[in-house]
């Protein structure tokens, strides 16, 4: 019970900071997507909700240019922007835990400069049930294959035996994303 409990606050935390920020944007007019683990939980959740995991924050692709607007427009919902060891956040003012921060990945840059493929630009979305502007499924496999670390695996994992890993996406990607794809498939 008491693991049920923590699961169900831990996503109320998330959902919670993230509607913050994505009012405080929406608001303004700055165009964002949710991307990374938190975009891959509500799409998996939407197909198949026993599948779903949890993440540890939110992570938003927005404009490098809007960071501003971004800093001021976030501030009066207790979102306080910073730049710590190279990460670009919104953090919780109200827990100020990084781990509970928005981080920034900016649209058609990449993440690390090691990284196969930038952040795709902003591709049509759509809102989810809870509200959200998330990045589309084939956004986020690109993503999630271009940074490839375990975490990244497992959510590959989890889109695809939900089946939300389709021919067409797989035909989208590049040869060396697929051949990564191939590689998360085969250690099954």
């Amino acid at each position: 019970m008491l693991l049920f409990q923590a699961y169900d606050r831990h996503l109320e935390q998330l959902t919670e900071v993230a509607r913050r920020a994505c009012q405080a944007l929406d608001g303004a007019g700055i165009p964002y997507r949710i991307v990374g683990g938190l975009a891959v939980f509500f799409h998996v959740h939407a197909r198949d909700p026993l599948l779903a995991r949890l993440t540890r924050d939110v992570d938003l692709a927005v404009n490098r240019a809007d960071l501003s607007r971004i800093a001021e427009t976030a501030k009066p919902l207790g979102l306080e922007y910073r730049h710590v060891a190279g990460v670009d956040m919104l953090v919780d003012v109200t827990g100020s835990e990084a781990r509970s921060a928005v981080h920034f990945v900016f649209a058609g840059e990449k993440v690390r400069s090691n990284y196969l493929e930038a952040v795709p630009q902003f591709s049509p979305t759509a809102r989810n049930e809870g509200g959200f502007l998330l990045a589309p499924v084939s956004d986020l496999v690109k993503m999630k294959l271009t940074s490839f670390r375990l975490k990244d695996k497992t959510h590959l994992k989890d889109l695809d035996e939900a089946g939300l890993i389709t021919p067409e996406i797989e035909a989208g990607l590049s040869e060396p994303l697929r051949e990564r794809l191939k590689e998360v498939r085969a250690s099954e």
